[in-house]
């Protein structure tokens, strides 16, 4: 697993190297049965070469067709290393299956109990940093972010940070007895997705976006 005691990173020759490995997995891999695991669109681009169309923290991303190099297309460019590991994982694990709509902690995640508060301590816990009782700061924010809010807390905000693997920004806001809580869940699917440590990945990098993205 990535190390998970801090923000989550790998030392970039052998994250490189694990990109690698994943993307030659999938070479055997039809380009049918990606999209159905997927929930990518496709597009031929000629003989044996495409893209796959999908959607990443709710920027629109490329996979390229058969080097399955992630691809910003607004700037024409390839993605960062981190970017490139996290679509490459959802690529090999993806499995297809349908959305339970049952929400999770990161704890109940494969072995995610033993990263759990270090996962809480850079997610849910900068988000309360960052915002305090600034709820409608935190709308605002989340809403930029493609959020879709949903009756949960005092602010919940539902993102499709990847086709199938939806996260919930679940906020309750504080008072002068108590103070102000925020967690991040996930779809009890999110390991026929991705494994536990690049839903970390994912979650550090929504909530960076969030915060990021207040007034």
């Amino acid at each position: 697993m990535f190390d998970t005691s801090k923000e989550p990173h790998r030392s970039k020759p052998a994250l490189e190297s694990r990109v690698d490995e994943l993307r030659a997995a999938l070479q055997p891999v039809p380009v049918n049965l990606l999209v159905e695991r997927t929930g990518a669109s496709y597009q031929a681009l000629g003989p044996g070469r495409g893209e796959f169309r999908l959607s990443l923290l709710d920027s629109p991303v490329l996979v390229t067709y058969p080097g399955l190099i992630g691809i910003d297309p607004k700037k024409d460019a390839e993605l960062p290393l981190q970017f490139q590991a996290v679509l490459a994982y959802y690529f090999h694990t993806s499995d297809g299956a349908p959305l339970t709509g049952q929400w999770v902690s990161f704890a109940d995640l494969s072995d995610g109990r033993m990263y759990n508060r270090a996962f809480q301590g850079y997610t849910g816990d900068e988000l309360v940093k960052a915002f305090e009782l600034d709820v409608e700061v935190l709308r605002v924010s989340c809403e930029k972010c493609g959020g879709v809010a949903t009756f949960i807390g005092d602010a919940a905000y539902i993102f499709y940070t990847l086709p199938r693997l939806p996260m919930l920004v679940n906020y309750w806001c504080g008072d002068e007895d108590f103070p102000s809580s925020c967690k991040i869940l996930f779809d009890s699917s999110a390991n026929r997705y991705l494994p536990t440590d690049v839903c970390a990945i994912l979650g550090s990098m929504l909530t960076r976006k969030i915060i990021k993205n207040q007034q």
